[in-house]
């Protein structure tokens, strides 16, 4: 009976970001669990190279930055193929530089990728949800939603705003039944991080400054995932879940 909780036979679960890195592992720990897995973004080849590594899995390539261009897409696919039972918002960026000489248009960047497709593609997707009375959100935040470090304030302030955000998911849409939740990785290694994994010094102080001493895998996240996109965390809403080795929790 436990181990039915996680069971995500004959749910259909849309991912954002998901030709690479973080995205592309949630996707194939959802496939794995049972669920029929809809890849998203925007470089067709990377999402066809994707799709081969994600058994079952279809396409649904749309820019989530752009309000209407989600919610068509969403609106199509379900009216099209069917339902989408969980979404799992991660698609992001980071750009790095001192905060006095941060571009503006970088920043921009950040906010329509980071944040503002959370609520795009999750306005779209919930809107169906609601009215089936049942839907799972997992938005991806980070360490930094609760933590600052050099060069990259304005990428803080955006998982900072998802960490938010899945706040007023869940208050606004519980009552509909929906389960918002939202996960928090530390330091992995991704293509994202792959100058800061390339970087000696950096990775040292990585592994001195986090209790399991190491940089995270990818497919370390994938429980998390399954926990909040499955029945057992029915009664879980607004919940933030770091997975980091101990990074936030020590001195």
């Amino acid at each position: 009976m436990s181990l039915q909780l996680f069971d995500l036979t004959g749910r259909r679960a849309l991912v954002t970001g998901s030709s690479q890195g973080i995205g592309l592992a949630l996707a194939r720990g959802l496939a794995a669990a049972g669920a029929e897995v809809i890849l998203n973004g925007r470089d067709a080849a990377k999402l066809e190279a994707a799709r081969a590594q994600v058994p079952g899995a279809t396409m649904l390539a749309f820019d989530v930055t752009d309000h209407h261009a989600a919610r068509a897409a969403v609106d199509g696919f379900e009216a099209e193929t069917g339902p989408i039972d969980i979404l799992v918002n991660n698609a992001g960026m980071q750009h790095r530089a001192p905060l006095e000489e941060f571009p503006a248009d970088a920043f921009e960047r950040l906010l329509q990728t980071n944040i503002a497709s959370v609520f795009h593609v999750g306005q779209a997707v919930a809107r169906h949800m609601i009215a089936r009375g049942k839907g799972k959100i997992v938005n991806i935040a980070s360490v930094q939603a609760a933590l600052a470090r050099t060069s990259i304030a304005p990428y803080t302030a955006t998982k900072g705003a998802v960490a938010n955000l899945t706040k007023g998911m869940a208050t606004d849409w519980a009552k509909y039944g929906l389960q918002c939740n939202a996960i928090a990785p530390g330091y992995f290694e991704t293509p994202l991080n792959a100058a800061l994994v390339a970087d000696p010094a950096f990775t040292d102080w990585l592994q001195k400054r986090t209790p399991a001493g190491r940089w995270g895998q990818v497919d370390e996240l994938i429980g998390a995932c399954l926990f909040l996109a499955s029945d057992a965390s029915s009664f879980v809403n607004g919940h933030t879940l770091y997975v980091d080795g101990g990074l936030t929790v020590s001195l």
